[in-house]
């Protein structure tokens, strides 16, 4: 298939020769971690949370701006999004989907491995799941947190999510299980797979006689390029979320027969002050300067989400939409990959590799890491904000 050569708009953060040689780890290696003594007894989907109603919205986006000073004004204008869609993120609902599909893989292997979900920022909050796991008797569980990269939001956050849980539990003088956050998967060969299938399924949508100078444009959430140079072990180099996000869309890409140059990757959801830099360029731009140069059609694919949530139905489905409307482009947006088949067979490898103890499949050139025990992150220094930074040294 042949794409036009892209717009010089899809260079990473830093050179792209400075990558390190690919890091392979055992999946029982949790860096500075300890293994349980107990066996794996549960699983657990952590996720982000989504209001599941117009009266939930207030209260979980302070939930989620806590302590970052943001003006009462912009959760006004972040909430109008919300408002958009009766204030129901399908977040929730698409999480739930991903644990009935392990649930039922589970029971088709005859494996009892009880599923709980906890959310960071709206119910189930991870102390009303973790005192629910000490009612049941559970010793050790396995964490799969619904983010494929590296970087404070995307893991160390997710160990700081644990780590508050498990205190919760030990102020109350109980004593809680163990929680074994499993590794980054963002180039296991199911998540390419399932990433390639819903870019060509997408594909197949665009008019035939636009179809041969389609362009493919993958996009992830944005986040500031101070955060992205901290992202990752230090010994990993700089940049380690946008360096996996680029990899994660190449192997894509190679999939469907395209080289580095057919493919651009872009940002979206930006926040924050203006004056402060994040990932560029944003989507929405980018499609406009694909327009200006005579593209006419475009395949959108959300690499970095694995489920549909505001902010994938807002800035692809809603505000792209309205811009590019005046277009002559036909542009569709790929589906996100959790609720599919390939993404629960992940899910289960990634289970089965930690508990045997194997080598784990992998595709990229990228480290990658994440496994920790207890909320103990997996090297010192990994993936600190810059404002945090200076008190982890």
């Amino acid at each position: 298939m042949a794409i036009n050569d892209a717009p010089a708009l899809t260079e990473r953060p830093g050179q792209k020769d400075d990558r390190p040689a690919h890091n392979q780890i055992n999946a029982n290696d949790c860096g500075n971690s300890q293994t349980s003594e107990y066996p794996v007894d549960a699983i657990v989907v952590a996720s982000f949370g989504g209001p599941e109603g117009l009266d939930d919205i207030r209260p979980f986006l302070e939930n989620v701006t806590r302590g970052r000073g943001i003006p009462p004004e912009r959760l006004d204008e972040v909430g109008e999004h919300y408002h958009h869609f009766n204030g129901i993120s399908p977040l929730n609902g698409l999480n739930r989907e991903i644990i009935r599909h392990i649930e039922d893989e589970l029971e088709k292997q005859g494996r009892n491995l009880p599923v709980y979900f906890a959310n960071r920022n709206w119910h189930p909050f991870w102390n009303e799941t973790i005192e629910k796991m000490i009612h049941d008797g559970i010793r050790h569980a396995l964490v799969f947190a619904t983010s494929a990269w590296a970087g404070y939001s995307g893991c160390r956050q997710y160990d700081e999510d644990i780590e508050k849980a498990r205190r919760h539990c030990q102020e109350q003088g109980i004593t809680p299980p163990d929680l074994t956050k499993l590794r980054q998967f963002y180039d296991h060969p199911e998540f390419i797979e399932a990433e390639a299938e819903a870019v060509q399924e997408a594909l197949a949508k665009i008019p035939s006689d636009r179809r041969e100078n389609c362009r493919i444009v993958f996009t992830a959430h944005s986040i500031p390029v101070s955060t992205d140079k901290t992202s990752g072990n230090p010994g990993d180099g700089d940049y380690l979320y946008s360096r996996q996000i680029y990899e994660a869309a190449r192997l894509t890409a190679a999939k469907l027969g395209l080289s580095d140059d057919d493919f651009d990757l872009v940002w979206q959801s930006r926040s924050g002050p203006p004056h402060i830099p994040w990932l560029e360029p944003d989507i929405v731009d980018h499609i406009s300067a694909l327009h200006d140069q005579g593209i006419p059609a475009a395949v959108v694919s959300p690499i970095g989400f694995v489920s549909d949530h505001v902010e994938v139905a807002w800035d692809l489905d809603t505000e792209l939409a309205h811009e590019a409307k005046d277009f002559d482009m036909a542009i569709e947006r790929a589906a996100t990959v959790g609720p599919t088949q390939r993404f629960t067979r992940m899910i289960i490898d990634l289970i089965d590799e930690y508990i045997e103890g194997r080598e784990p499949l992998r595709l990229g050139v990228e480290p990658q890491h994440g496994c920790s025990l207890n909320g103990v992150p997996c090297f010192d220094n990994c993936c600190v904000p810059p404002a945090k930074h200076k008190h982890h040294k």
